[in-house]
């Protein structure tokens, strides 16, 4: 992908798929391409971990990140100056009470980060 924004003048919006790139081999040339537009990556087919001190068997079923680029919701309904990572579990909830969102923090203290906002639905 060209890094010069102006490579993609007329050209947007686009859709394009790339399969079983490394992390790290798209994502600067790809911001340079979205510059102050909306856009996402997403990674799919990942597999989470088992995390047995939290009750949480390890899963592939709904294991993705989404990185939203000036945006804050995959449907890319709002522009905003930030961008977010949405991380993917299973969606399970038992009395209306959201079961597996401690999952998705337990991902994110992994790595170091905290979940910051409030849990989405797709």
């Amino acid at each position: 992908m060209p890094a010069d924004p102006a490579a993609y003048e007329g050209r947007l919006p686009m859709e394009c798929e790339l399969y079983d790139l490394p992390v790290g081999s798209i994502e600067d040339a790809f911001t340079a391409a979205v510059g102050a537009n909306m856009g996402w990556i997403n990674w799919e087919s990942l597999c989470w971990p088992d995390a047995p001190e939290v009750g949480f068997r390890g899963e592939s079923k709904h294991a993705e990140v989404t990185l939203l680029f000036n945006s804050r919701t995959r449907e890319l309904d709002e522009c905003v100056d930030d961008h977010t990572v949405l991380v993917h579990v299973r969606s399970a909830s038992v009395d209306r009470r959201q079961m597996r969102e401690p999952y998705a923090h337990w991902l994110a203290a992994q790595v170091g980060l905290e979940v910051i906002g409030a849990g989405q639905r797709n």
